[in-house]
């Protein structure tokens, strides 16, 4: 924005707040404006944060379910390709690829 049009919004909406202000306070009001808008408000560490492995918990209902499906679905012929940690069991049946996930929902709140 150009410098003189600054001045005259500030001395306009001044006036217009019941407050008039002279060209020169206008002035220095426009410079600490333009100012301010270069101010680069991004702030940097001086040591990088450290990474935190957190640990997953293993529901155990939920491995004792999902392990009870992989022995019902091998008691039917599948056979098992990969089980993930508690939550998902990838198997093959009739020659197709299947994958069967277990999902724990939340409570709901009242």
């Amino acid at each position: 924005m150009d410098k003189e049009k600054l001045i005259a919004r500030i001395m306009k909406e001044c006036e217009q707040d019941g407050e008039p202000v002279t060209r020169e306070e206008a002035e220095e009001m426009a410079e600490m404006e333009i100012k301010a808008g270069r101010i680069n408000h991004e702030a940097k560490a001086d040591k990088p944060r450290k990474t935190v492995k957190k640990e997953r918990k293993v529901d155990e209902t939920k491995s004792r379910l999902l392990n009870g499906c992989r022995v019902f679905l091998e008691g039917l012929g599948a056979k098992t390709l990969k089980v993930k940690t508690g939550t998902e069991v990838t198997f093959l049946f009739g020659g197709e690829e299947y994958s069967l996930k277990l999902i724990k929902h939340r409570n709901k709140k009242d």
